[in-house]
């Protein structure tokens, strides 16, 4: 049994089907990679993953469970996390506060007036592993607004594994950086994916961190499966070619 199941799913908005049919298998470790044109219902797909919306039709299974109808919160309670496309932090806090911050409210201290000590004790030992594991020691200091947007985006991607999550959902994680901020993000999401084993489902425009991450891509075209593959397979998808180039490669 894989670890995600989406079976079937579509998304309608009035008489507009933003997602139809669309089916995908996550294996537990895997990196699965979501691309495709503007306006191929990738957002759509990734919030019904995520439980933003519910499927007009179809099922979306997860750790075995059927989530379909579940809210948001209760996925996450269930062992999935997400970031957005835009940066989710508090900036006017350091980076070890909004550690702090999503440790105390994935244990469930964020609602208790007085925390022993045990639970302080605690609280800070798995914000030094989330410092640690993200590579972002050298910033645990300084306050989240004041960091450069990639160093933001990883600030915000340990905070969502302050949950302990069996699946990472990543939105767009290189959006609106320049090319050593997106060599950085790519770095961090392959040492998570391989070191610490998570398994992970990205949306992503640029193709050089696909192809340079990715275990398996499913490709989007007007809402609906395109293709579905390895990097390579992909790469070699004339499907592919004529979706994003408007015609076919010839290979040389």
């Amino acid at each position: 049994m894989s670890l995600l199941e989406v079976h079937n799913v579509t998304q309608r908005f009035g008489a507009l089907a933003a997602v139809k049919d669309v089916s995908l298998h996550v294996e537990e470790g895997e990196l699965h990679a979501i691309i495709g044109p503007n306006g191929a219902g990738k957002t759509t797909f990734f919030n019904m993953i995520s439980g933003f919306y519910v499927p007009t039709a179809g099922r979306i299974v997860f750790g075995g469970a059927d989530v379909t109808a579940l809210p948001p919160y209760e996925r996450v309670g269930m062992g999935m996390a997400r970031t957005f496309q835009i940066t989710e932090v508090f900036p006017e806090l350091t980076v070890r506060e909004n550690l702090r911050i999503a440790v105390e409210v994935a244990d469930g201290l964020r609602l208790k007036l007085f925390s022993t000590r045990r639970q302080v004790s605690a609280t800070e030992q798995r914000v030094d592993e989330l410092l640690e594991m993200g590579a972002i020691k050298a910033n645990a200091n300084r306050q989240v607004g004041e960091l450069s947007h990639g160093d933001q985006r990883s600030a915000e991607i340990m905070m969502a594994l302050a949950t302990r999550p069996k699946l990472l959902l990543l939105d767009e994680p290189a959006a609106g950086m320049g090319s050593q901020e997106t060599y950085d993000t790519a770095v961090l999401i392959r040492r998570l994916h391989r070191k610490q084993k998570l398994t992970i489902v990205l949306v992503e425009h640029d193709m050089r961190v696909i192809f340079n991450l990715a275990d398996r891509i499913t490709v989007l075209s007007e809402g609906e499966m395109l293709d579905q593959g390895t990097p390579d397979e992909i790469a070699a998808s004339e499907k592919v070619q004529v979706a994003y180039l408007g015609e076919k490669r010839e290979s040389s």
